[in-house]
């Protein structure tokens, strides 16, 4: 069935490459397949640092973006730091694998647009080199790029541990026959042995436009807070996935809206954006929830989504897309005019009622 979803939506999917292949074996085949190309592209994160003072370590890893022969985006394969589980830290880097690590976000930035991610470890970081008028050291097997004044702007280093094999699959959004462009994917990972990872997680990212009106975003705010456990029964939510967390005290309090814009009495029930804004920033909301939000409180959206993140790792595409289709309906329901209801005696009951209710009005 291709109607199962209506909205338009974007996949994260997280999965494993077999021993001795990686995320590039993936790419390859799926450019094969469909006579495209593939591209190595940049891949930022961030990982804790083990340098005391240091929080943490902001890095670049190797992606691959695949494009169809007219260009359109299939898809793109990046790394996951939180996927370790299976892998040999003691396994030695593959050629052309490595990253860049830097710990400023701006410098990050700086060197995903400078360095080139299909050049060698030793001449990586030369371009960035360059705009400073020094040459990067080689320490072992890393290398150094420092400032004439001594301080260290980045690190190129070997990605060992066999981190080529953790493989998301990153989809453009569907607005359409999510089921077929889904299946195009997947079906050859299955083929190639690629497997679901043990702390796997699939998140969806859908348009951010109608979650801006205060009403709806309190709504879905109170689902993914009031509703939490049930939600995440419903859904099947991993245990072992990582950066998940119930979302911030204050941002869930202010969904009661018993102040107005400017700290003036509001309705309960009907907080204004102002009050969600700030509830935000004091809970210090990041993308780390079980629902990020960040998007539809940044002044330039990076990605103008709600990215639900709650929905266990899998590669059948029928188990991601029924999942999907509940989590459609119920911020359907969260953007009917009427606020969300107390939780009820049997809560996953009443999940299911208000997809019912959202389906009702299709």
């Amino acid at each position: 069935m291709s109607d199962r979803l209506r909205r338009r939506i974007g996949f994260e999917i997280e999965l494993m490459a077999p021993a001795g292949a990686s995320r590039r074996s993936l790419a390859d085949d799926l450019a094969a397949r469909c006579g495209g190309r593939v591209r190595p592209v940049w891949h930022r994160d961030s990982e804790p640092s083990l340098v005391p003072g240091l929080g943490r370590f902001l890095n670049l890893t190797l992606g691959f973006a695949v494009d169809r022969p007219d260009g359109t985006p299939l898809c793109t394969l990046v790394d996951d730091i939180t996927l370790v589980d299976g892998l040999d830290p003691r396994v030695p880097a593959p050629p052309g694998w490595f990253r860049v690590l830097s710990d400023d976000s701006r410098l990050l930035g700086l060197l995903a647009e400078q360095c080139d991610p299909a050049a060698p470890l030793d001449t990586v970081l030369d371009p960035a080199a360059a705009l400073w008028r020094v040459k990067p050291e080689q320490i072992g097997d890393v290398f150094r790029l420092d400032d004439a004044g001594g301080s260290t702007i980045a690190l190129a280093a070997p990605a060992g541990g066999e981190r080529e094999r953790p493989c998301e699959v990153i989809t453009p959004p569907l607005a359409a026959g999510h089921d077929e462009a889904l299946e195009e994917l997947l079906a050859p990972a299955r083929e190639l042995g690629f497997t679901v990872p043990v702390e796997a997680a699939v998140h969806l990212h859908l348009d951010g436009g109608p979650f801006r009106r205060p009403a709806a975003l309190a709504n879905v705010v109170r689902l993914f807070a009031h509703w939490r456990e049930p939600l995440r029964a419903l859904l099947q939510t991993n245990p072992a996935c990582r950066r998940l967390a119930p979302l911030p005290e204050p941002l869930v309090a202010a969904t009661t809206g018993r102040l107005g814009s400017g700290g003036r009495p509001g309705q309960p029930g009907r907080p204004g954006w102002d009050d969600l804004s700030r509830a935000a920033d004091e809970g210090g909301l990041t993308k780390f929830f079980d629902v990020n939000l960040t998007q539809l409180f940044a002044e330039h959206p990076i990605r103008d989504t709600v990215e639900v993140r709650i929905l266990p790792g899998a590669i059948d595409t029928d188990e991601i897309v029924n999942r999907a289709a509940l989590v459609e309906l119920l911020l359907e329901r969260c953007l009917m005019a009427s606020s969300l209801p107390p939780v009820a005696a049997d809560p996953i009951e009443q999940l299911m009622e208000f997809a019912a209710e959202a389906m009702a009005r299709r």
